[in-house]
């Protein structure tokens, strides 16, 4: 019987993916599904499951995959999945963690960069009225980045990459993440902070975790009240984290200076028609789009068809998220 993979999408194989199909004598078959329901009738049978970043993979479709060894999650992030479950039911869960780690780093940078120095906002001016001079009324105040204080939230893969370019700018750098040992923030060379100094301390604030029950709306009106009325959020990791109604009511208020997010609440389709963000000329939009590249593409489907083919094999995946689900694995489907 030949190995089933299933990818919720619709998009067909690259020609690497199609080729490590063909090596292992698989079946793919790819259709974009939007519901539980759609997925099931699917992937029922499924021995491999290749999810969007927000298909529901529930509870109750994980635990109708009644074939499935393997949810290889494409990207970084997993919290459209109920790893829970999976673990429960002795399936893998994989991402690809080195996925887009320049790309990502390099679009925080770029967005911090240029609510510094509001450069929109003043092409927007110079456009608009058709004036060169006309982008210098928007310009007061703006500072020096050399010297000013990055603070990130979350110390993982990308902000680790983030962290040298910062640095390149004369940036202070510092992280609230009590996950990552002393060592990692010592050879960056990045001070450790409490969340709270992280808040008082920062003219930059880069939020880089990932989303869980615990992290969900970290940043409120209480945390934007924390911070420098001349500070700047950066979200480029998951909506949710930022408690989007508090963030408008901060930046309208004065209680920080601005936003650039590559995400937002709703996704991946936020009401937008209506939106205040959509009005407010102290923030930046950029449609999750950090994570594009030319290059990254190739890499992300590379990196979750190669775990497919480690399970297919019967050894290990290599980025597994759920570790500790190797015995119930091995008791359900090597026994």
């Amino acid at each position: 019987m030949s190995f089933k993979i299933v990818r919720t999408s619709g998009m067909e194989p690259t020609p690497f993916e199609a080729e490590v199909i063909a090596q292992m004598g698989a079946e793919f078959i790819s259709k974009r599904c939007t519901s539980e329901d759609e997925i099931l009738g699917l992937a029922r049978d499924a021995d491999a499951l290749l999810p969007g970043a927000y298909d529901p993979i529930t509870k109750r479709v994980i635990s109708g995959l009644k074939e499935c060894k393997i949810i290889a999650a494409v990207g970084v992030g997993y919290d459209n999945i109920d790893v829970k479950t999976a673990n429960e039911l002795g399936i893998w869960v994989t991402n690809t963690p080195e996925y887009c780690l320049d790309e990502m780093s390099d679009h925080a940078m770029a967005l911090l960069v240029t609510s510094a120095r509001k450069t929109i906002r003043v092409n927007k001016e110079i456009k608009e009225k058709r004036s060169w001079q006309a982008g210098r009324a928007v310009l007061s105040p703006v500072f020096k980045l050399r010297g000013q204080t990055l603070g990130l939230f979350g110390l993982g893969r990308i902000p680790r990459r983030l962290v040298p370019k910062a640095q390149g700018f004369g940036m202070r750098v510092i992280a609230a993440d009590p996950y990552v040992s002393p060592a990692m923030f010592q050879e960056l060379n990045v001070e450790k902070v409490s969340f709270d100094t992280l808040l008082a301390e920062s003219d930059f604030i880069s939020v880089h975790a990932a989303l869980t029950d615990e992290t969900r709306h970290t940043f409120g009106l209480e945390q934007f009240k924390k911070m420098k009325p001349t500070a700047y959020i950066i979200n480029t990791a998951r909506g949710p984290l930022i408690d989007e109604a508090a963030l408008v009511m901060a930046l309208r208020e004065g209680y920080i200076a601005g936003a650039g997010l590559d995400v937002v609440e709703g996704e991946p389709q936020p009401v937008l028609e209506g939106s205040p963000l959509l009005e407010l000329d102290n923030v930046i939009l950029t449609g999750h789009s950090g994570m594009y590249s030319e290059d990254s593409i190739v890499e992300i489907r590379k990196g979750s068809i190669q775990e497919i083919a480690r399970v297919a094999k019967g050894e290990p995946p290599k980025n597994p998220v759920n570790p500790g689900v190797k015995e119930r694995f091995a008791a359900r489907w090597q026994g």
